[in-house]
């Protein structure tokens, strides 16, 4: 089974970094809505999928070898691109890149419920890891950005426990699922997530000059997004 944890190293670097503009207190909670439901994706495919592998190797005729690259597409590219997609947060901004990897994440999703051969499952599944490449870092460092140091804590206490459940009730739900309907609906679980993460999705804050970050970076003020 595969599974996904945050190192505490880079938890202690979050909590620790000041934010000059955390978000207003009403808000706060649909910010770590939107990025718990988004990074529950993530951590459910990396679980859920195990349930579904018996299921689709029967219908689509697939080899012990194709099935063990259903799970290890989505696994490698998520693995390899996390720090790309966190680098690409700081670069081209956290809420953008964010919101693409929702995107990316739910439009694979859709691809791998409506695969119609293996190899199109497993093409599918490597979109998938790039999407949760993206979303993963961008959830954590929205937070970082949305909460002022008091309460950033309680916030990525929160995030950890909530995808944690999440991590842990994908295969109880595709068992579920797979009993009742099909083993392509494991996949469409994402998109209610994704509309719902989008839905409540952080505001864009209008970026300050250049020469301002540059100053607040120098002195070890995070960069909000």
């Amino acid at each position: 089974m595969t599974g996904f944890f945050v190192p505490p190293s880079d938890a202690g670097v979050i909590r620790a970094a000041p934010c000059a503009s955390p978000c207003a207190p009403a808000t706060a909670p649909w910010i770590l809505a939107a990025t718990i439901l988004a990074s529950s994706m993530a951590f459910i495919d990396g679980t859920v999928v195990n349930v579904a592998l018996p299921a689709l190797q029967r219908e689509l005729n697939a080899s012990l070898v194709d099935v063990q690259w259903v799970i290890e597409a989505y696994a490698l590219f998520l693995a390899a691109l996390l720090l790309v997609g966190g680098a690409a947060g700081d670069r081209f901004g956290r809420r953008r890149v964010f919101l693409l990897g929702v995107a990316l994440f739910a439009v694979s999703s859709v691809w791998c419920g409506l695969a119609g051969s293996v190899r199109e499952l497993i093409l599918a599944r490597a979109l998938q890891g790039i999407g949760g490449a993206l979303l993963v870092p961008g959830s954590l460092a929205i937070i970082s950005a949305s909460f002022a140091e008091h309460d950033r804590g309680k916030a990525i206490g929160t995030w950890s426990g909530a995808t944690a459940i999440t991590a842990a009730l994908g295969p109880v739900l595709g068992g579920w699922l797979i009993d009742h309907l099909s083993w392509r609906a494991v996949f469409f679980i994402n998109l209610p997530l994704a509309i719902v993460s989008h839905r409540h999705r952080p505001a864009a804050r209008a970026r300050k000059p250049q020469s301002s970050r540059r100053r607040e970076t120098s002195t070890g003020r995070a960069r909000c997004w």
